[in-house]
């Protein structure tokens, strides 16, 4: 009987939430690397480090990596983000609420890579 009163909460909570807003993580890794080693990270302007780092990043927007290391010229790099197709299609079977939430949220989104490199080149032909 006590089951029985549970379940009007537990469809309108499948109802009103969404696959990826409930299971997917809210960061992800990125593995950040650079020949040399030791050169400077910054994630849109702020120093997160030196390489080799693995970055948290969250997953809903896009980043501007750059690769600063004395004596050398900086690199920059883009992580975009995108849709994670596995979350669309549960979201799909789940109708259109699942849908709109995921999409408002930005919980299906995923960055497009799982590493970036760079080679530093030598500045001032040094």
């Amino acid at each position: 009987m006590k089951n029985l009163r549970l379940l009007p909460s537990v469809v309108i909570l499948i109802t009103f939430t969404s696959c990826a807003t409930l299971f997917a993580p809210n960061t992800r890794a990125l593995a950040v690397s650079s020949q040399p080693a030791g050169a400077d990270v910054y994630v849109n302007g702020f120093k997160m480090g030196a390489t080799p780092i693995e970055l948290q990043l969250t997953p809903d927007k896009s980043y501007n990596i750059e690769f600063r290391l004395e004596g050398h010229e900086s690199v920059t790099r883009v992580v975009n983000t995108k849709v994670g197709g596995g979350w669309i299609v549960l979201d799909v079977l789940g109708g259109l609420i699942p849908i709109v939430v995921d999409a408002a949220t930005g919980a299906w989104n995923k960055l497009d890579q799982d590493s970036v490199n760079a080679a530093l080149v030598k500045s001032g032909g040094q």
